[in-house]
């Protein structure tokens, strides 16, 4: 069930905007020099409309460097106004969101860590109220999409309607090449329950390496996202944080050049209804589906209860274990992907398992 909330569109607090909205600046503010030096840099190139700077920098353990402090905003305040660019940094309490909003700074971002405490943003809403702040809120570490929701909506509730979802990705819990999991059917499963909420991607936490930035940008492109936040430092090399994810301002102008921007709609009279042609073809095959797993689950409820009355397991594992090599078998050579039979069918098979089990239980 969607909750259509009023937030307004990226438009609404930003007019001149006629592209994806682009958010760049270093991960964090070092020095007056550094700070200045990279904003004239990307000003140059009017693709880029908010100017990011981390000031107070949450670190996973002490004597890590955690930003330079309150003196970087008035280093924002001096990138606004030489450059004309919006400007913006992450508060993570009370104190830091009320400096923030002295300094006049456009848009405040709720990071991960802080997103995953209710506490915390309640907290940092209470302060916001009869603000007109523009507030971002990245998704919490975790893949948890209701509490995702929960965040946004606190912020609303405090009568804030200038709000952006985040997507930065999310803690892995394997080994994955990119720093931060992207589980994109959790931005996908947000969208769909708040369908007006503008939501960017985060590229350079996703990544964790400047060589993904533009393979994970141009996917959320073409997932549809309303823009990107991506870290750009004057001297990556030097940088005092996450120097491995940061970008020169020239190297993110060329990265910008590759990107194909995807549009909800097409400029083709032909598109919509060739499209609804192939819609309507999904249509009938999802139907063919849904009507065979039916007959699935009706023959796998009769093989339970003949377990049951011959007093055989539910569960017989190497019927199980020739079932998944079989069926990822027969998708390869069908041309699916391993990963989604393999999911697929263990969705299936233990679902008949629970049903098999239900009926033994049932005397």
């Amino acid at each position: 069930m969607s909750l259509k909330l009023d937030i307004n569109p990226i438009k609404a607090w930003l007019p001149s905007i006629d592209n994806p909205l682009l958010i760049s600046g270093p991960c964090s503010l070092e020095s007056e020099e550094q700070a200045m030096e990279t904003a004239k840099l990307l000003a140059k190139d009017h693709r880029v409309h908010v100017y990011r700077g981390g000031v107070w920098k949450p670190r996973t353990r002490p004597g890590s460097f955690e930003g330079i402090g309150s003196i970087g905003l008035k280093w924002l305040q001096m990138v606004k106004e030489e450059t004309g660019l919006l400007v913006g940094t992450e508060v993570a309490n009370t104190q830091h969101t009320e400096e923030a909003l002295k300094a006049g700074i456009d848009v405040l971002w709720i990071g991960a860590r802080s997103t995953a405490s209710p506490f915390v943003v309640q907290e940092i809403a209470d302060v916001l109220k009869g603000s007109d702040a523009v507030v971002m809120i990245k998704n919490p570490v975790n893949p948890d999409a209701q509490l995702w929701m929960g965040a946004v909506e606190r912020i609303h509730q405090a009568g804030i309607k200038n709000i952006v979802g985040i997507h930065r990705g999310f803690t892995p819990f394997s080994e994955t090449k990119y720093r931060n999991f992207p589980n994109w059917k959790t931005f996908i499963e947000l969208k769909r329950m708040m369908p007006n909420l503008p939501i960017i991607c985060d590229p350079s936490h996703i990544a964790g390496k400047r060589e993904y930035l533009l393979e994970i940008s141009q996917k959320a492109f073409d997932m549809g996202m309303d823009g990107l936040m991506l870290e750009s430092h004057r001297d990556p090399s030097c940088a005092m944080s996450d120097a491995a994810q940061q970008v020169t301002p020239a190297d993110l102008g060329l990265l910008l050049d590759k990107l194909v921007v995807r549009h909800e709609y097409a400029d083709n009279p032909d598109f919509e209804n060739q499209l609804d042609v192939l819609r309507n073809r999904i249509d009938a095959i999802d139907s063919e589906l849904l009507e065979t797993l039916s007959s699935r689950v009706k023959i796998a409820k009769e093989i339970g209860q003949y377990k049951k009355e011959n007093n055989v397991t539910a569960l017989q594992i190497n019927r199980w274990t020739q079932l998944m090599e079989d069926r990822v078998s027969l998708g390869q050579k069908l041309d699916l992907n391993k990963t989604f039979v393999k999911i697929l069918f263990q969705l299936i098979h233990e679902d008949s398992v629970r049903m098999q089990t239900e009926i033994m239980d049932n005397e």
